[in-house]
């Protein structure tokens, strides 16, 4: 397999991955929790959610699959409730993963102009929504551990024995 062709592959199960943990953990939380802030400058759950539909959107199909780009990133933060943000997600993450699987190699090193201020390549962008998008799924974790108190073992399988509490010898 191509380094190209690998690339694009793990870019596209990367984002899927972690569009799984993004469900998991709003299907553990209440409408008020979605949208819950511990102050005014802070996101909610869903309103990262709306900005990673909205990041995803403008750089991969806009920016990498020349799509019109008619993004509202304010709005993305400004939501206090509202839609149902894990369809958006879904199916904007299910849109770019399509894009990458049948991008040709070729154009990764063609250069695009996104957010009318980043000068950067095809692989550029894809690398930084990836990056991106797992920064605020680790946020969307974050705040779903402290508002559930639970742990949701996305990483369960690395616990020893022990740490599993003899659940699984």
């Amino acid at each position: 397999m191509s380094n190209e062709t690998e690339f694009l592959r793990f870019s596209g199960d990367k984002l899927t991955e972690l569009l799984g943990r993004i469900e998991t953990c709003i299907a553990k939380l209440t409408p008020e929790q979605i949208w819950m802030r511990g102050a005014a400058n802070e996101n909610a759950v869903g309103n990262l959610a709306l900005h990673l539909a909205g990041n995803v959107r403008q750089w991969i199909l806009c920016g990498v699959g020349g799509a019109e780009d008619r993004r509202d990133r304010d709005a993305e933060f400004d939501a206090r409730t509202g839609e149902n943000v894990v369809e958006r997600l879904h199916s904007t993450v299910d849109e770019a993963v399509a894009l990458l699987a049948a991008l040709p190699h070729s154009k990764l090193g063609e250069r695009r102009t996104i957010q009318k201020h980043y000068d950067v390549t095809v692989l550029e962008a894809i690398y930084h929504v990836v990056e991106h998008f797992s920064m605020h799924t680790g946020q969307i974790i974050f705040a779903t551990k402290l508002l559930t108190g639970e742990d949701l073992r996305f990483y369960g399988h690395l616990q020893s024995a022990k740490a599993q509490g003899d659940k699984n010898p």
